[in-house]
């Protein structure tokens, strides 16, 4: 029993748990909700200030070098995984209220997650370097084109990407981000020697940001929106697209002939979805009202997808030649 528990020993996991569960019981709302979205604000322009710190330039000239691999990653991520997710979003307004129907589209259109996409694929044996790379350049990737990708998918039912939210993602975003770039000769050694609080940074910016977005939708009715029948089509739907997404991603590293190691290197850099830039986002994107209802996809395809990569790397290394 504790083994199968064995995810909550991430403290990600656990801070995501947390901050859904007080918007539950105590949300922001009135007044304090104006306050909480000024704080989430400034730690989305710290973090990914931060962000543009420690991913060193020679990374991402060495990436963009090795086409054959970072190619089809990029064709897969931003466009077979974004058009499974329109896909399911359409499935999905059958059962589910439509926000959280085009809470699919959204998960579809998101970058994968840097730190556990690395540790699953060091872990099962594969190419940590392709990994480390991989992932940084698609959630890179992810601050340019998620919030175009998602609005030309989605058309009138997305967000309203406007020149005032263009502003706002150019503003918290993309401007922290190339300072960030900037500044990295001074920065990046004492950021890499202080990892443990920069993990913090960011687990505390994405709870933040998860807190305020459930509180709007708590506000909105989320508890009473949602029947058994509800939830358990939101599960199934959520496990299908973890299924998609590992198996085609597998199933399409072994397309383009790559070694074992960067199959697996693909396979969790492809398959794997970050809610370090998910969350975020979803609070520019949306108001309070609409962007926990949209992001509930994505909290539980983290949580499953840790669930799911940990047996999965294990097995891989398992079956690794020696």
């Amino acid at each position: 029993m504790i083994s199968r528990l064995s995810f909550l020993a991430d403290p990600m996991i656990v801070v995501l748990l947390f901050a859904t569960v007080l918007a539950l019981i105590v949300p922001a709302a009135g007044e304090a909700r104006g306050a909480a979205q000024i704080i989430s604000n400034t730690g989305i322009f710290v973090l990914f200030l931060v962000n543009g710190m420690r991913i060193a330039r020679g990374e991402i000239a060495r990436g963009l070098a090795n086409w054959r691999f970072f190619g089809p990653l990029f064709l897969w991520v931003f466009g077979a995984m974004a058009l499974a997710g329109f896909g399911f979003s359409l499935i999905a307004q059958l059962a589910l209220p439509p926000l959280v129907a085009l809470g699919f589209l959204y998960l579809g259109t998101l970058p994968s997650t840097i730190q556990s996409a690395t540790s699953y694929t060091s872990l099962a044996g594969g190419n940590i370097a392709l990994s480390v790379v991989g992932a940084a350049l698609i959630n890179i990737g992810g601050v340019f084109l998620t919030a175009p990708l998602f609005a030309a998918l989605g058309g009138g039912s997305a967000a309203d990407i406007g020149s005032e939210t263009i502003v706002r993602i150019g503003l918290i975003l993309i401007l922290p981000f190339v300072i960030g770039q900037a500044l990295q000769g001074w920065t990046i050694d004492w950021l890499k020697e202080r990892k443990a609080q920069v993990a913090w940074l960011d687990r505390f910016v994405i709870g933040i940001a998860v807190y305020v977005a459930f509180s709007g939708a708590v506000e909105q009715g989320l508890a009473t929106m949602f029947d058994i029948t509800a939830w358990a089509a939101l599960l199934g739907l959520v496990v299908a697209f973890l299924i998609v997404g590992t198996g085609g991603a597998w199933l399409t590293g072994g397309l383009f002939g790559y070694s074992r190691a960067d199959r697996i290197a693909f396979l969790f850099a492809g398959a794997q979805k970050s809610v370090a830039i998910g969350a975020p986002l979803a609070a520019i994107l949306f108001p309070p009202s609409a962007a926990g209802f949209v992001i509930a996809p994505l909290l539980l395809y983290h949580l499953l997808q840790l669930v799911w990569a940990a047996p999965l790397a294990s097995r891989l290394a398992a079956h690794s030649p020696q």
